[in-house]
């Protein structure tokens, strides 16, 4: 079994500390427990069951909510459900994710983060110039590999999006950006267009799809821009993958 590095261990206990996420790591192992598959099957089959695991947790989490505004520490408790709706979805992933490297599933040399300053170079891949401004990729998570000198080998950006209704059209614009700017075309000179990163980062994306929408025709069309697409839902569909596929993919790519 791999032993999580200092900051690594630091970042599973800060979402094992936090307290909207109690609920949902109980049914995250309840699941690996009692999902009748060995337990490195199990911690790749868990990823699937993120969208019924974070509503299950709804109950506990709007208590937890309503606790708070009891005691005058927030106004608003749709908005911050809201926040913490992704939030929990974030912190799932990372959760899983760093399950499954302890377990074996994923190569050790293999790092998540959704702090970009912890990624070597990460501005170098990131930022392209746009006649004298910058443009950043919209990024939840990075997945990324290290070489033998600990210097950014290999890297994927991440966005995730419990809807698709808000911002979904945001997250591929900088992927294609990306490919103007590594191309030879008429655009690149029009807009002073400059990037020059060392390793071209993969850009996926991740969707918890809570409001049913990914069969909307524009939204499967969006899907195509990526890398990899994934869903958090226990699902198949020819145009996005189960978020089961991600140690794998991550081992493959990086």
């Amino acid at each position: 079994m791999y032993q999580l590095d200092k900051e690594e261990q630091r970042t599973l206990d800060n979402i094992m500390n936090t307290p909207y996420m109690q609920k949902a790591i109980e049914l995250i192992e309840k699941f690996i427990r009692e999902c009748g598959y060995e337990a490195k099957i199990a911690n790749k089959k868990v990823f699937d069951e993120i969208f019924r695991i974070l509503n299950e947790a709804k109950i506990s989490v709007d208590a937890y909510l309503s606790k708070r505004k009891a005691h005058n520490e927030i106004e608003d408790e749709k908005q911050a459900l809201k926040s913490i709706a992704g939030n929990s979805f974030s912190q799932s992933i990372l959760y899983i994710f760093l399950k499954n490297k302890i377990i074996g599933n994923i190569h050790p040399d293999i790092f998540i983060t959704s702090k970009k300053s912890k990624v070597p170079s990460f501005d170098e891949i990131s930022i392209i110039n746009v006649d004298g401004e910058t443009q950043k990729p919209d990024c939840d998570l990075v997945i990324y590999s290290l070489d033998s000198k600990k210097s950014l080998k290999k890297c994927m950006i991440i966005s995730l999006k419990t809807s698709l209704r808000e911002r979904a059209g945001q997250t591929y614009k900088w992927k294609l950006l990306m490919e103007i700017a590594m191309s030879n075309n008429p655009l690149k000179e029009k807009y002073n267009i400059s990037y020059n990163p060392k390793e071209m980062p993969l850009v996926c994306f991740a969707t918890v799809n809570f409001y049913n929408e990914i069969n909307n025709p524009q939204h499967r069309g969006m899907f195509k821009f990526f890398d990899q697409s994934f869903i958090a839902k226990n699902i198949d569909a020819d145009f996005i993958s189960r978020m089961s596929s991600l140690p794998d993919f991550a081992n493959e790519v990086l």
